[in-house]
């Protein structure tokens, strides 16, 4: 990939198409003939078989993320956090029980590394899914606006350093249209 940022307040070279942000060259939706293709909505009405069909391997990813997508919605609610509760009650009411011996020290020590080892796994699955689902309607944003820039489209592949000289570039953009406004921006 080539990607170069020029700070001097010019152009963005992304994969080898020049670009100054804030300017085109500009997403426009393609014109089509009458059939020729679907919209992207049509294209997601598959049915689950032709899915899991064209695509090796789905069907897990599809089983995975719906039992990701149910799983964050009940953690997150107030059952979970009140059953999550009264678990530790119970716990620590049963310690003079168990005489606060090491095995009931380690009954809710393991329980809860078991059980926050597994969620880390499916609240990644569904952070990833909310990332994308966010940077396609952002995209779509672009894409609707005529005039709109597409030198950010995508900017979430670049590196660490390229983000920092966008950013920097951002910022001595804003920095100069302050000066022609006779305003200043507090840094952050």
């Amino acid at each position: 990939m080539n990607d170069q940022i020029d700070l001097s307040g010019k152009t963005a070279v992304t994969e080898g198409h020049a670009q100054t942000p804030g300017a085109g060259p500009y997403l426009e939706k393609p014109a089509v003939a009458h059939g020729q293709e679907s919209t992207w909505e049509e294209k997601c009405e598959s049915s689950p078989e032709e899915t899991r069909r064209d695509t090796p391997g789905l069907g897990i990813n599809i089983i995975f993320d719906r039992f990701a997508r149910s799983v964050t919605g009940w953690a997150g609610s107030p059952a979970a956090f009140g059953l999550a509760f009264l678990v530790v009650v119970v716990w620590g009411a049963t310690g003079p029980i168990f005489h606060y011996s090491e095995t009931w020290q380690l009954v809710i020590n393991t329980g809860t590394t078991i059980i926050t080892f597994l969620m880390v796994f499916i609240i990644q699955q569904s952070q990833n899914k909310d990332s994308v689902a966010l940077h396609l309607k952002l995209n779509e944003l672009l894409a609707s606006q005529k005039g709109a820039s597409n030198s950010l489209v995508d900017i979430e592949k670049l590196d660490d350093g390229q983000l920092e000289k966008v950013t920097k570039f951002y910022a001595e953009l804003a920095k100069r249209a302050d000066e022609l406004q006779g305003t200043a921006r507090s840094p952050r």
